[in-house]
């Protein structure tokens, strides 16, 4: 199966979660767009290249959009599979820093079909410290 297209160079995308990250700890947490938006795209990448497939479609608006896991491809019309959460949340679900459950309790993330859980696939395994490489575990 071919492998999702990149759009972010990895080490500016790990970067920009940082950043994104380190706004979020700050007393006053708003990130910077730009960041927001290549973490976004970049976790999204993350994703697809983990899960490749055509089952389930994830969607961060306005930043990303990727379509992952294998199993049945829709191709036209709304997906049967879709979830749908804000930046901050899928920046936050992506790194571990909020669960998924919780998001969607919360109503922060909104996931709808059968193939629509992405727990097993989170957090996504990125360096998040230039120092340490390793990547987070699973929570």
């Amino acid at each position: 199966m071919p492998t999702a297209r990149r759009r972010t160079e990895p080490a500016e995308g790990a970067a920009a979660v940082r950043r994104v990250l380190a706004a979020l700890d700050a007393e006053d947490p708003v990130p910077e767009r730009a960041d927001l938006r290549t973490a976004s795209r970049f976790l999204c990448e993350e994703l697809a290249a983990r899960a490749p497939g055509h089952a389930v479609e994830v969607r961060i608006p306005p930043y990303a959009v990727v379509q992952c896991i294998t199993g049945p491809r829709h191709t036209r019309g709304t997906p049967a599979n879709v979830v749908e959460a804000d930046p901050v949340t899928w920046v936050e679900l992506a790194t571990g820093r909020l669960g998924w459950t919780q998001a969607g309790q919360d109503g922060r993330v909104r996931a709808s079909g059968e193939r629509a859980d992405l727990s097993p696939l989170l957090p996504l395994p990125i360096p998040l410290n230039p120092d340490h490489p390793e990547p987070p575990t699973q929570a």
